[in-house]
């Protein structure tokens, strides 16, 4: 009898409780794995492609990440023409319906922000352009802040039984961030109006958000090497517009920033740039955390 008892007062707690019927999320980078789980929590199994020490421009569609976009309810990435060299093929060959373009498994993060660096024209010679604009949306947390509204909301439309718990860890969540968004603006106010240079033209967002002064590239062209000639402009640039710091992605080869270190006397700062680039960046928290903090420490004036 008790055991009857016991079983009829969990079927009405499952009841009362959110459906647990999993939903597969296939992230393409770091970022929006994290994102997508602080929004799901436990109604999600999250899976992402890449790792923090990946190029996210340079993935192969591997048996292994076909297999799980073939099995996932939703596909959360950049778009932007982020992972046009893999993504494309992977949806493909998954021959997942539920997750191709125009359908509401398919979640393009930078179709709902504002785009900086949109080119006037297009011209493979300029390296590696996007036509929508910067794809590197995560570097502003601001822009975090408006993914996470439409990702809940599309979150809703995929799972509609847990409606209201994406919509609660959303309110959640936004608050949390709003906080630690001005928490990072006021730390970082020493540093704004800073001259720096970058390694890849990847961090047009922080710097808008930061009031950062990007006076140099050290690539000469968006996805190209740094040649020797384009680094000797590079430090003839610094004689007239001098940089407090030169900064580069952990995925990244720190050599031309080491190069210009040596050369220049400009400290090189190694970024994150996505959840797991460094020890500090573990979540969204820690990723602006540690960023905000490694840029302190070599811009602030001392």
């Amino acid at each position: 009898m008790k055991h009857i008892k016991w079983v009829f007062a969990t079927v009405a707690a499952l009841a009362s409780s959110p459906s647990f019927a999993t939903v597969r999320v296939l992230a393409c980078e770091p970022e929006w794995g994290a994102l997508v789980q602080e929004l799901g929590g436990n109604l999600l199994d999250v899976s992402v492609a890449t790792s923090a020490l990946q190029d996210p421009h340079q993935i192969q569609a591997k048996p292994s990440l076909i297999a799980k976009a073939r099995s996932a309810d939703m596909v959360v990435c950049t778009g932007a023409e982020l992972e046009v060299g893999w993504l494309p093929l992977l949806l493909q060959q998954s021959g997942n319906r539920k997750v191709q373009p125009g359908q509401p498994g398919n979640f393009a993060a930078a179709d709902f922000v504002h785009k900086l660096d949109v080119p006037t024209q297009l011209d493979r010679g300029q390296g590696d352009v996007h036509a929508a604009g910067n794809p590197h949306i995560q570097t502003d947390p601001r822009n975090i802040t408006e993914v996470a509204i439409a990702l809940a909301d599309r979150l809703q439309k995929v799972d509609p039984a847990n409606a209201a718990q994406y919509a609660q860890r959303l309110a959640d969540f936004t608050q949390r961030w709003q906080q630690a968004i001005d928490k990072w603006t006021a730390q970082a106010a020493p540093i704004r109006g800073v001259s720096v240079v970058s390694q890849h033209k990847g961090y047009v967002y922080l710097y808008n958000w930061l009031g950062l002064k990007e006076v140099a590239v050290l690539e000469p062209k968006p996805g190209v090497e740094p040649t020797a000639s384009h680094l000797q402009e590079v430090l003839l640039t610094l004689k007239s517009t001098p940089a407090r710091m030169v900064i580069y992605s952990a995925y990244q080869d720190s050599k031309a920033s080491e190069w210009l270190n040596r050369n220049a006397g400009v400290p090189a700062v190694k970024i994150a740039f996505t959840v797991g680039g460094t020890d500090g960046a573990k979540d969204l928290f820690g990723l602006f955390d540690d960023t905000v903090s490694r840029l302190l420490a070599a811009g602030a004036k001392r």
